[in-house]
């Protein structure tokens, strides 16, 4: 019996014991005897940091004042077979072994959250609700023995290498300058903020992204907790249907059905909006979402959107209770976890000071509410528009955060806007003449590449 066999090699292997223990739950045993050597076993481990005699087991049993008289025999039974047979518990096939029980914990792992959610639906769990079924599924399905325990400098050196040289996964841009300052796009499990101020162009810019994001096959989510689902999707379709927002309104319903229906041919992203009231919702909601999206519709996001951040309440902290620094720092962190957990990019704007809307260079101190918040981004960038800009049909960006690339290259720039389609684009390249910190490519060294490493043996 796999239960009794498991016992059995936690006492007799040591090898064994160190490489499941830390795995193994006494949940997972259904049978009281191996129910209770293993709560035995795990304690003396713990105390000890070795694997227990049927000795020492056999006392710590003795103790045990759970037991009535016929599980106190039948657990005996049970410790005095696998000292009969310990000469057979010492295998050398010790993957087979790892993989046989991994496979046992997963069974069980599933098995105990079927029948919580049953209890949870049949309201006999008094502390949680249904909401949490798909955490306890997504928890037992992710029952895996992960044997890796840090990163060793000296011994780890391939897998180093492999890591400076391996491209990561990014979503591109279809903004040229954009590609440049994030080397190819914005990579999973970040989160990015677009700071501006009010009326300036922050939704705007991620529902163009969005957009992009969907025409690459790309799936979104975008949450609102702004505007009305309709007016994200009004903008989505101004962008992707190439058609003023004034047109929208005024387009028979024939000629709208056949641009949708050539959209569709044209593209395989699928985007969900859903709103939230303002200021009533936080991480842990938008992830019980994707769970249900998950369930509901078979839909796993490639990127999700969050219009925006500073209007989101934190799972940690009530808004009366701390201040906005450490509120909308909290509510970042949030967001960044979430985005490692769901293992997409989260794209967020945040509003400027007063001084930083009506300036017309934006720094990292001109965001509203908290310095924490730009603490946390992965990247984070102003849109900045003026009067002269306005003419142009132009808006300036300013990177202020870059941990994807260096932010003094292409620090501004500046591209163009479509407000009437809710679109941007690239411009000339002499558009960005005058513009502070262009970061022009520097000459090509036209040295040997290798010779600056030295102690190459060739």
């Amino acid at each position: 019996m796999i239960e009794n066999n498991i016992i059995a090699h936690l006492i007799h292997n040591e090898e064994y014991l160190k490489r499941v223990l830390p795995f193994l739950k006494t949940e997972y045993f259904k049978d009281r005897p191996t129910n209770t050597l293993h709560s035995i076993i795990d304690e003396y481990v713990q105390n000890y940091n070795h694997s227990p005699s049927i000795e020492a087991i056999s006392t710590e049993l003795s103790y045990q004042k759970n037991l009535s008289e016929e599980e106190f025999a039948e657990t005996k039974k049970v410790l005095k077979d696998i000292d009969t047979n310990k000469d057979s518990y010492n295998l050398t096939d010790i993957q087979y072994l790892l993989d046989t029980t991994e496979k046992f914990c997963k069974d069980r792992a599933i098995n105990n959250a079927i029948l919580d959610g049953i209890k949870i639906l049949d309201k006999k769990d008094k502390q949680r609700t249904p909401e949490a079924i798909p955490d306890l599924l997504k928890d037992a399905l992710g029952v895996n023995f992960n044997t890796a325990i840090g990163h060793d400098y000296l011994e780890n050196t391939e897998e180093r290498y492999q890591y400076y040289h391996r491209v990561e996964e990014r979503i591109p841009f279809d903004l040229t300058y954009f590609n440049k300052i994030t080397k190819g796009g914005i990579p999973k499990k970040t989160l990015n903020v677009i700071l501006a101020g009010t009326g300036v162009g922050k939704s705007m810019f991620m529902c163009h992204m969005a957009s992009n994001m969907i025409s690459q096959g790309k799936n979104v989510l975008y949450i609102t907790l702004e505007m009305a689902e309709e007016r994200i999707a009004e903008r989505i379709d101004a962008n992707l249907l190439d058609i003023t927002i004034d047109d929208l309104y005024k387009l028979p319903k024939q000629y709208f059905d056949n641009k949708i229906q050539k959209l569709k041919s044209k593209i395989n992203g699928r985007l969900i909006v859903k709103e939230y009231p303002t200021a009533s919702a936080h991480a842990g909601h938008f992830k019980i979402l994707s769970d249900e999206l998950m369930l509901k519709k078979n839909f796993k996001p490639d990127a999700v959107f969050i219009d925006y951040l500073n209007i989101c309440t934190s799972r940690r902290f009530k808004g009366g209770n701390v201040n906005s620094y450490f509120y909308v720092k909290a509510i970042a962190e949030e967001l960044r976890g979430l985005a490692v957990e769901l293992n997409v990019p989260i794209i967020s704007a945040t509003q400027t000071t007063r001084q930083g809307f009506t300036s017309t260079d934006i720094g990292l101190e001109d965001t509203s509410e908290s310095f924490g918040l730009p603490a946390t981004a992965d990247f984070m960038f102003a849109v900045i528009a003026n009067e002269d800009l306005d003419k142009l049909n132009q808006i300036a960006i300013k990177q202020l955060k870059n941990r994807y690339s260096d932010p003094s290259i292409n620090r501004k720039f500046v591209i163009g806007v479509d407000r009437s389609k809710m679109r941007f684009y690239d411009l000339e390249e002499t558009a960005q003449q005058g513009m502070v910190d262009t970061g022009q490519v520097k000459k090509e060294d036209k040295r040997d590449p290798y010779d600056k490493f030295g102690d190459i043996t060739v």
